[in-house]
């Protein structure tokens, strides 16, 4: 395929793009899932981050397909060696292969695979893959998202129903405003997954605490923001992506009327 400075307009780069986007996600996620509740070889990194030959090769398989259709774009996955070079580059893929590989190495279905185009530092497209229960979220920046090829949409309204709002629970029990014990939502292993959920209106509101990573919010953020909803720092700053610190600290995604109203709680009563 041809690159950006072959003289191709924007439109149609993201045009191609978009469906270089859907079809690789599609093959990941058919990877990943066929090595699903398979014996994997695992390790750790870091401090006590697994990973599984799964991710290697569901990383390897988007890495392949994505880089050599698109080679000016820059890259960044959880799972590759980082190169600052993406820093200068307008476009850049952000990339987790899985996400939620603890829930995948227990045989959860509570996993995605999440890729997200990023351009000068906000997503432009995005696609989030649950193989396991057979949905795929995507979305293009001013066209809406989609779960598998329906439009969907964040609940609307500011009240607060502490059951439909997940994250670490430190977080949900500091929004409530009454001695109320809170009844906490299920837990839900992979991140972007469980923004998404706001995105289809099964979630009111999701919490992500600190030290999450570009690879874990990316994708996920277009579509909320595509759902006609927010997903902002606790602060209501905005995400930047493809930085040189990939870190980010505590965040919410919710409807816009419900966002604000969180997000003035927390300037009100910040986190220590």
């Amino acid at each position: 395929m041809a690159d950006v400075s072959s003289g191709i307009a924007r439109d149609e780069l993201l045009i191609r793009d978009a469906a270089l986007l859907k079809e690789t996600v599609h093959k990941a996620g058919a990877l990943a899932l066929s090595l699903f509740r398979t014996e994997l070889k695992k390790w750790t990194k870091g401090a006590s981050s697994p990973v599984s030959e799964a991710d290697i090769a569901v990383n390897d398989l988007l890495e392949k397909r994505l880089r050599s259709a698109t080679p000016d774009y820059g890259w960044l996955s959880e799972e590759s060696v980082d190169d600052d070079s993406r820093l200068a580059r307008r476009f850049v893929w952000i990339v987790d292969p899985i996400d939620g590989t603890r829930g995948y190495l227990a045989g959860r279905e509570d996993w995605c695979v999440s890729v997200a185009l990023v351009e000068n530092g906000l997503p432009v497209l995005a696609a989030v893959f649950a193989p396991a229960s057979e949905e795929f979220f995507f979305a293009a920046r001013g066209q809406g998202a989609a779960l598998n090829g329906l439009r969907v949409h964040v609940t609307q309204g500011a009240e607060l129903d502490f059951s439909r709002i997940a994250g670490p629970k430190p977080l949900v029990e500091r929004l409530s405003f009454s001695e109320q014990e809170v009844i906490l939502h299920p837990r839900i292993g992979s991140l972007a997954l469980r923004l998404c959920r706001v995105a289809q209106g099964s979630l009111d509101a999701a919490f992500a605490g600190g030290q999450s990573r570009d690879w874990d919010l990316a994708a996920a953020n277009l579509i909320v923001q595509e759902a006609d909803g927010n997903m902002t720092a606790l602060s209501g700053d905005a995400l930047v992506y493809n930085r040189r610190e990939v870190a980010h600290g505590m965040l919410v995604a919710a409807g816009r009327d419900r966002h604000a109203r969180i997000v003035e709680h927390f300037r009100r009563r910040p986190v220590p």
